[in-house]
């Protein structure tokens, strides 16, 4: 008797392993690296070109007077938020984000204010990704369309972040 309750009961067991080892995840593991923790910023440089020519280098996160850290989370509900974005203390605004379809470019319709212009930007609504990996992340924004004029003047900002551990 013990040994067809065992007969039977291995099937099962077998069937219900492979069955919980065929779950799938809803991220893939690009978005999972971007959800996996909160990303403060460390590095903001701008590079100004003359077509492709490099004309200058700005650092523009030597500000010591700045004490507001700026945190962007990205959340896997597809939403996400930044933190005291330009050193302005302000409440995380609450956006969407999406990668494309090769996974190389972040959208993320938030809108932040900022000391450069009199009203909100959005800043990483078509940002390139140099770098996503487990402890760090580099993005670009501004003239990095791949055609341009090799006359025209154009600046690029690389927006440079560091994983924060998840509280436990």
């Amino acid at each position: 008797m013990k040994n067809k309750r065992l007969f039977l009961l291995l099937p099962v067991l077998i069937i219900a392993i492979i069955v919980n080892s065929c779950k799938k995840n809803s991220q893939n593991p690009i978005q999972q690296l971007f959800t996996g923790g909160t990303w403060q910023l460390a590095s903001v440089l701008a590079f100004n070109y003359t077509g492709n020519t490099l004309i200058s280098t700005d650092t523009l996160n030597r500000d010591t007077a700045c004490h507001a850290t700026q945190f962007f989370t990205f959340y896997t509900n597809n939403t996400c938020t930044y933190t005291n974005f330009d050193c302005i203390v302000q409440n995380p605004p609450s956006a969407a984000w999406s990668l494309s379809a090769n996974q190389l470019m972040l959208s993320a319709s938030i809108v932040c204010k900022d000391t450069t212009t009199a009203h909100s930007s959005m800043p990483f609504l078509n940002a390139a990704i140099l770098n996503l990996g487990q402890f760090s992340m580099i993005l670009q924004t501004g003239d990095i369309q791949p055609n341009y004029s090799l006359t025209k003047k154009r600046r690029i900002v690389q927006y440079g972040f560091i994983r924060q551990k998840l509280a436990k």
